[in-house]
């Protein structure tokens, strides 16, 4: 077992580094990111992420309030059998670590960087959803859950402008950013891969041409959604009319004065019409 520690300053160079990956460019320079809360650090382990040190409130050590199936100190001895630097911290030390108020016992550092879309196979016959120019770590996490529950193929995140690292990305996602396919490319690399992949592009657009029931949303499909601010890029509709690629648009009606929802409440509808199509499909 890995021996493990106690830490009572939140001033200590330990705490310090894992604190700063709360930053973009510190996370980029290590290939590092923290992981709040132990269900996450679970799927993060169950994916095979590799657990490089883990701090522990040593306030929660023993507490049974939790719907877990092991304590805190017990699950954590078994981490640090696999491997993982164990300390356990005072209140101070870990308020520095931890992310705001919430307060689940563990915070982890692990090895965790987005892949490359060419590193990562799709499945063929199953729908992945295409996002351009997502921002929001918080819609970007909703998106990633929403995925996992629909059992589509996977994500592509096309020229993206938040890190799929970020600790919020994590949180928001309840840790299925570890077990969700996701690739990240350019939008011409990814419309590239659409037309290798003989993959037809269904976008949803506020001029749609379609319903979004009307579609096929089944298969070999990719689902390409826009940016939270601008929506989807002007290149896709260049790419089709070149021939490069299918493209078909759909919209979801607006009854009210807002002229658009949130990025992940559309991918919630898509992904269960997709859902509803296959459970209706002889």
């Amino acid at each position: 077992m890995t021996p493990s520690e106690t830490i009572t300053s939140p001033s200590n160079p330990r705490i310090k580094q894992a604190a700063s990956l709360r930053d973009a460019d510190a996370r980029r320079a290590s290939g590092l990111t923290l992981v709040d809360g132990r269900r996450e650090l679970a799927r993060a382990a169950a994916a095979g992420i590799p657990i490089v040190e883990a701090f522990i409130d040593e306030r929660r050590l023993h507490d049974t309030r939790s719907d877990a199936p092991e304590q805190l100190g017990d699950w954590a001895e078994r981490l640090g059998a696999a491997g993982t630097r164990i300390a356990f911290v005072s209140e101070r030390a870990f308020d520095r670590v931890a992310f705001g108020t919430r307060n689940e016992g563990i915070v982890g550092v692990v090895r965790f960087r987005p892949m490359p879309l060419a590193a990562v196979t799709f499945p063929a016959d199953r729908p992945v959803l295409l996002i351009e120019g997502v921002e929001k770590p918080g819609n970007l996490g909703a998106i990633l859950r929403t995925v996992d529950a629909a059992g589509l193929g996977g994500v592509i995140i096309c020229d993206g402008r938040t890190d799929v690292a970020n600790p919020a990305v994590i949180r928001a996602s309840l840790g299925t950013v570890f077990a969700v396919r996701l690739g990240t490319a350019s939008t011409t690399d990814v419309i590239d891969w659409c037309r290798q992949q003989g993959r037809r592009v269904v976008a949803a657009t506020p001029e749609g041409s379609r319903m979004w029931h009307e579609s096929n949303l089944l298969g070999s499909v990719a689902i390409l959604l826009g940016s939270e601010a601008h929506g989807v890029s002007e290149s896709w509709q260049a790419a089709a009319a070149a021939g490069t690629l299918a493209l078909e648009t759909i919209r979801l009606p607006m009854r009210g004065i807002a002229d658009s929802l949130n990025l992940s409440v559309t991918t919630a509808i898509l992904a269960y019409e997709s859902v509803r199509q296959e459970s209706t499909t002889p």
